[in-house]
């Protein structure tokens, strides 16, 4: 007699002979998918309830394969004529080594290849791991969707989102709707993200808001940022909040890293202090966060803010950086101490070292506000003194007056001019109403004060020669005056020269108007250039 656990084993080995040998005869009906293949359990059943349903049940390690994909499980039940399998407990789906997934409960269609998963289902690819309560695989495609919230953990990055979609081939997932990332460094808001898990990168495709532990604020609607190398590029007018500017541009690329970002295409940056603010605007702007660099190219506008009177500077180059890094490498002679504020404090001193800037700016410099215009080679200005160097032949504009000479410093308080001086030949000309008279004055160095932004006294030194035509009290000209001195100091009245005396050495020639050549009496050097006088901010920008 055999006893009765051999008897068990022999039902065991026919069962699973028969469902074998009828899964081989069913083999060529399937349209779509391998046939699911037992591999191993601790005990096997087979139910025929009619000759459409007919299952194998699976207890205990259960183990089934389907080409490469492999189905672990703590029971299940095999259908023989849909080719599907549900299982239960501590489910873990082996997709070719390189997708694993894991939950409590799985339904799947051999057929279509696709996995219906619930309770603490997880999914990872070595990378990072999906955790979700809902989850459907497509095993051809390595595709897996979640439509009820989940959460994919990749190192330090943690993305939650209510919609989700795993490509297994690309490493990409897609989340929709409330998709938040939280990284140590870095929370982004958003509706619509791609990340990768290899790469690390998230790619923006819809309006996104990004906050960093620097307090920017970074606001766009497509671009991309690689949370590894910590490096970005935004595009579709994107904004920088930062604590001390914002910066808006049609592209932007930044690498956190190095400090280093570059804005393209109508870039602006807008500072946010009131005492020494500035905008500045360009095709292309380069930055350096760390060294708090700004390089502006390609049609630069740079913009000193002071209420309705702000002054704009345009140059083919503008550069802003620290002062204080600049004296380090560099000696920058001190023409005046720095600016008092109302209150009689210094307010450069009471600014911290480090956020004193300074503007160098070059070739073609233009300088326009309501009160003073300018052009010349090259500037450079300190926002520590308020003033403007300007070198290589430049020309200062003030009402009706033109100064030139080799190189002039315009000094600023309360950012309209103070003061003007002006050495190696230096000329002052300023048209006699709206005649073609012009009074000159010509020395090696010109001195000129300004009140209300309108220039006041005037004091030439130094071979000084003058040129002047004398009116009535009804403006009626009364000759012209030739005349050179040690010293010649001019009084000016609403921006007007109106009495000039000398001192020392004085020799001079009264001439009747009609008595002399009005175009060779004019100075050496004499050369009206009202031509290239910007005539207006819309001007500037426009250039």
């Amino acid at each position: 007699m055999l006893s009765k656990k051999v008897i068990y084993l022999l039902f065991l080995l026919l069962t699973a002979h028969t469902v074998m040998a009828q899964r081989t005869a069913t083999d060529t009906t399937q349209p779509e998918g391998k046939l699911l293949e037992i591999i191993s359990s601790d005990r096997l059943g087979l139910v025929s309830v009619d000759s459409a349903h007919r299952y194998t049940t699976l207890v205990g390690k259960v183990k089934v394969k389907q080409d490469k994909t492999l189905f672990y499980a703590d029971s299940a039940i095999l259908n023989e004529i849909d080719n599907s399998l549900e299982a239960f407990g501590n489910i873990h789906i082996n997709d070719a080594d390189s997708v694993h997934t894991y939950s409590q409960y799985l339904k799947y269609l051999g057929r279509e290849k696709k996995a219906f998963l619930n309770k603490k289902v997880k999914l990872t690819d070595g990378k990072g791991t999906l955790t979700t309560e809902e989850l459907v695989y497509d095993v051809t495609l390595k595709i897996g969707t979640y439509l009820n919230g989940g959460k994919l953990v990749n190192k330090k990055s943690v993305l939650t989102s209510i919609e989700g979609y795993y490509y297994g081939d690309t490493k990409d997932v897609i989340f929709k709707r409330k998709v938040v990332l939280i990284d140590p460094e870095y929370k982004i808001y958003t509706d619509t993200l791609q990340y990768n898990t290899s790469t690390e990168i998230a790619t923006f495709t819809s309006p996104t808001t990004m906050y960093d532990t620097a307090r920017r604020i970074i606001k766009t609607r497509e671009g991309y940022f690689d949370m590894k190398n910590k490096k970005g590029m935004l595009f579709k007018r994107s904004v920088i909040d930062d604590t001390t500017y914002t910066f808006t541009a049609d592209e932007m690329a930044f690498d956190d890293s190095t400090k280093l970002s570059e804005f393209r295409g109508n870039a602006v940056y807008r500072g946010k202090d009131t005492a020494q603010g500035f905008d500045m605007i360009a095709n292309n702007i380069k930055t350096n966060r760390k060294k708090d660099i700004l390089l502006a190219t390609q049609k630069p506008i740079l913009l000193i803010k002071q209420g309705r009177d702000s002054i704009f500077i345009t140059a083919d180059t503008l550069y802003s950086a620290r002062l204080s890094d600049l004296l380090k490498v560099k000696r920058v002679p001190v023409i005046r101490d720095s600016i008092p504020d109302k209150k009689g404090a210094d307010s450069a001193a009471n600014k911290s070292d480090t956020t004193t800037k300074y503007f160098e700016a070059y070739y073609h410099v233009k300088i326009f506000s309501d009160s003073l215009q300018a052009k010349g080679d090259s500037l450079f200005y300190s926002l520590q003194d308020s003033v403007f160097r300007l070198f290589n032949n430049p020309v200062v504009w003030a009402q009706e007056n033109q100064i030139s000479g080799d190189t002039i410093y315009l000094y600023l308080k309360n950012k309209k001019p103070e003061r003007l001086y002006v050495f190696e030949n230096a000329m002052a000309i300023s048209r006699v109403d709206s005649t073609q008279y012009f009074n000159q004055v010509k020395g090696t160095t010109i001195n000129a004060y300004f009140i209300d932004g309108k220039i006041n006294f005037l004091r030439a030194k130094g071979n000084s020669e003058n040129v002047y035509y004398g009116q009535d009290e009804f403006k009626k000209f009364i000759g012209v005056n030739k005349s050179n001195a040690d010293i010649i100091d001019i009084l000016f009245d609403d921006g007007k020269a109106k009495r000039v005396t000398f001192q020392r050495n004085l020799d001079g020639t009264m001439y009747p108007m009609r008595q002399v050549n009005h175009e060779e009496i004019r100075l050496r050097g004499f050369k009206w250039m009202d031509n290239i006088r910007p005539k207006s901010k819309y001007e500037i920008l426009s250039n």
